[in-house]
């Protein structure tokens, strides 16, 4: 071995741990990393716990009128009533009825309107500055209108969940047409594509991720307005429980109809968010963002 060989043999730093000394150092560090994950995931259920919590000590202690906020055990006994008697099925699910064909109508009408503006810069320069001045009215403003019109029945409530659900998804059509890269449209061009072609194979599979944007926050905004209007005009429903204990003065069946309904909701919204990344891993380039 040359002089040379030798000195960088000497200078280069050995590793003599063995394999399974390694292991046993690298142990410590994995646990580490798993307990941080642990942590994270924790991290969104801290503040439902701790309100939790001071809500208990608050009713235990007598802090606060029972009269005013219930305490959780019975709260608790409430809702499992509702759950065994078949109450909350039966509100639940007219609930849900309602929202579902208020939801699909908006959504048709949302993605029709969209596609209209998308299309045509003429047409969108005609609606949408009315559109956007009309987006700005909430749902409870429109009740009156709307009632002198269809009266109090189911359609009342269609009609204002439709609405809701049209406004983001309209917008957000709008917005995945124009977002195409007008180098695809030109390589379209290039390769003979008619509107219709350009339409369907470039412009729709590139705008899917905003479009389910869209019918995520249409969903949402569905859901908050069908129990706005249930707390306005039903007979059924959750937000018509929720007006029903309110007038009985029975706060324990009120928490628990706000409980059912922000956990539907939270279910709803994580699983279309789900949806959505799923979406957006299937399109091209969806894995590096």
């Amino acid at each position: 071995m040359s002089a040379e060989a030798e000195l960088t043999a000497v200078l280069q730093p050995r590793d003599d741990t063995p394999a399974s000394g390694r292991a046993r150092a690298l142990a410590p560090s994995l646990s580490w990393r798993r307990i941080a994950r642990l942590g994270e995931g924790a991290l969104p259920w801290l503040l439902p716990v701790a309100l939790l919590a001071l809500w208990y000590t608050g009713a235990e202690q007598g802090w606060i009128s029972p009269q005013v906020l219930p305490p959780p055990r019975f709260v608790w006994e409430t809702l499992r009533d509702l759950a065994t008697s078949g109450d909350l099925w039966l509100h639940v699910s007219t609930s849900f009825a309602r929202v579902g064909i208020g939801f699909a109508v908006g959504t048709l009408l949302g993605f029709v309107l969209g596609t209209a503006m998308g299309l045509s810069r003429s047409f969108e320069a005609y609606v949408l500055p009315t559109f956007n001045a009309l987006v700005q009215i909430p749902v409870l403003a429109w009740l009156p209108f709307v009632l002198l019109i269809v009266g109090i029945g189911e359609p009342l409530k269609y009609i204002l969940i439709a609405k809701a659900a049209l406004v983001p998804v309209a917008l957000n059509t709008l917005q995945g047409f124009r977002q195409t890269p007008v180098s695809l449209r030109e390589v379209g061009e290039v390769y003979g594509y008619d509107r219709r072609q350009q339409v369907l194979e470039i412009v729709l599979p590139h705008a899917v991720p905003t479009l389910f944007t869209g019918v995520r926050l249409g969903f949402t905004k569905a859901w908050l307005s069908l129990v706005v209007v249930e707390l306005v005009a039903s007979s059924e429903g959750l937000g018509y429980l929720i007006v029903y204990g309110r007038q009985l003065f029975q706060l324990d069946l009120v928490m628990a109809a706000v409980i059912v309904v922000g956990a539907i909701g939270y279910a709803i919204d994580r699983l279309l968010d789900r949806l959505e990344a799923a979406v957006r891993r299937r399109q091209p380039g969806g894995a590096a963002r």
